[in-house]
């Protein structure tokens, strides 16, 4: 799947995901999961990678391992460093009803493994979730 990198295709996106993990044999609590980690990717992507800029382009790929499933998510904007990543402090974010700031650790909790990568296509997040 090819989007152009802006929030109102995130629901198109979240339906491809679902509709493969469901396909998988997916319980609809892992669904919901892997819906939220691929969104939160995405729009990560449109806000940090692309600055809003609608003309940039996402693609996505689903493929399956074994007893995982396997997303990918392909863009061409400023890369995402893992090693600057420091996990927020959920409390004080509560605290000051801050929105924001938690999507890689969202991701991170809801998937298995997650590997970020500078490729010649690219930046890829790839993201896996075992079926239970």
């Amino acid at each position: 799947m090819k989007i152009y990198a802006s929030t109102a295709n995130l629901a198109d996106v979240r339906d491809f995901v679902a509709e493969h993990a469901n396909r998988f044999g997916f319980s609809d609590r892992e669904v919901s999961n892997i819906r939220l980690a691929v969104d939160e990717a995405c729009t990560n992507i449109i806000k940090h990678a692309y600055d809003f800029d609608e003309n940039q382009t996402v693609v996505i790929t689903v493929s399956f391992e074994g007893n995982q499933i396997r997303i990918s998510l392909l863009d061409h904007g400023l890369a995402f460093n893992p090693d600057t990543y420091s996990k927020p402090d959920l409390q004080k974010q509560m605290i000051k009803k801050k929105r924001g700031g938690v999507g890689v650790y969202l991701i991170r909790k809801l998937m298995d493994e997650v590997i970020y990568m500078k490729t010649k296509n690219g930046n890829e997040i790839r993201m896996y979730k075992k079926r239970s």
